[in-house]
């Protein structure tokens, strides 16, 4: 079999044109696994009353932060493709969830070139329902009707993975010691916790306490992010030789008025602040490639809240992007997923 690579990220509007960016929102938040509500109710929620209201403030949002070459999760993801692809022997592709650089795309470009076998690697180094599952079921999807013969393979959440750790503690201690911290917080993007129940395959076990996460063993770790979230921090505070009480862990970007993931990063941006933390460094490792989130959300707004309640330094850390040593990491596991292959055959 002939093989070859995907790479999957979030994806972003064509333009920070108002149009752009309802049609992006509108594919996103109509996926069932990102607002998980019957039809009717995400229909309602997200036709008649988000799509009304938010595309003019994210607009205005992505304009803060777009490049001139366009979009810069887009941008940095295909520095990361290029980069990948030099490293590599085999096809290396490049597709979003969401917006016109499809899945349906991306495996029709690697079916051109003659590839058979596809490795797809969501770039999110936590699973979760509304990023790494959908991602997987889409390309379900898009096999059975488009691609029959193809064989698709799907690289599991890499969050624990120990060069993962390494290359993600490198890019934080690079950042951290050229300036003087308080306090490193890590900010997760957020998920509601009904999604942390619904990918629990332990029956229940999950108490949502925040000590089942800390438990070794546990199977449903498999597929929690809260969990994975939690010890991505706890590998890197001890890659990083980190003091108890000088990091966190909170979570960001939370919709609506379900209860989400606690504690909340803009809260707890404010809480520390006013408790008299002058100086905060924060990074977003659910993330691997900066985008709106992490530019605007955290670099923008939560400098911003920190400094309105008496923070002094507020230092973001960029996402590992198109890093050298994280483009050598992922070839790395395409070349051993292709070994592996071969030996087989």
């Amino acid at each position: 079999m002939s093989k070859g690579v995907l790479l999957v990220n979030l994806g972003s509007p064509d333009s920070t044109d108002p149009k752009d960016v309802k049609k992006y929102l509108g594919e996103f938040l109509m996926d069932p696994r990102v607002i998980d509500v019957p039809l009717w109710a995400r229909t309602l929620l997200v036709k008649g009353i988000i799509l009304n209201t938010r595309p003019k403030k994210s607009a205005a949002a992505y304009k803060k932060i777009w490049w001139k070459e366009g979009s810069p999760l887009i941008v940095l993801s295909e520095r990361l493709q290029s980069k990948v692809a030099e490293r590599t022997a085999i096809p290396v592709g490049l597709a979003m969830r969401y917006g016109s650089m499809s899945l349906k795309k991306g495996l029709q470009s690697l079916v051109d070139q003659g590839v058979t076998e596809v490795l797809t690697i969501p770039l999110y180094p936590q699973f979760a329902m509304a990023t790494t599952e959908t991602i997987d079921v889409k390309v379900e999807e898009l096999k059975n009707e488009f691609f029959p013969t193809l064989t698709i393979t799907s690289l599991p959440a890499f969050y624990n993975k120990p060069e993962y750790i390494e290359v993600l503690s490198n890019s934080i201690s690079e950042k951290l010691k050229d300036i003087d911290y308080d306090h490193l917080l890590f900010s997760y993007h957020g998920v509601p916790e009904r999604h942390i129940r619904k990918s629990d395959i332990s029956n229940g076990n999950c108490k949502m306490d925040g000590k089942c996460c800390f438990k070794k063993g546990s199977k449903q770790h498999e597929f929690c992010y809260r969990h994975q979230c939690e010890m991505t921090t706890v590998h890197v505070a001890k890659k990083l030789g980190l003091k108890n009480g000088t990091y966190s862990t909170s979570f960001q970007s939370r919709l609506g008025f379900d209860p989400w993931l606690q504690p909340y990063t803009d809260r707890t941006i404010e809480r520390m602040g006013k408790e008299g933390i002058k100086k905060m460094a924060i990074v977003t490792p659910a993330f691997v490639s900066d985008c709106l989130e992490t530019l605007e959300e955290i670099a923008m707004e939560g400098q911003e809240i920190f400094h309105e309640v008496g923070g002094k330094e507020f230092t973001t850390i960029p996402c590992l992007n198109d890093r050298d040593d994280w483009a050598d990491i992922l070839a790395n596991w395409i070349n051993e997923w292709v070994a592996v292959k071969t030996a087989v055959v």
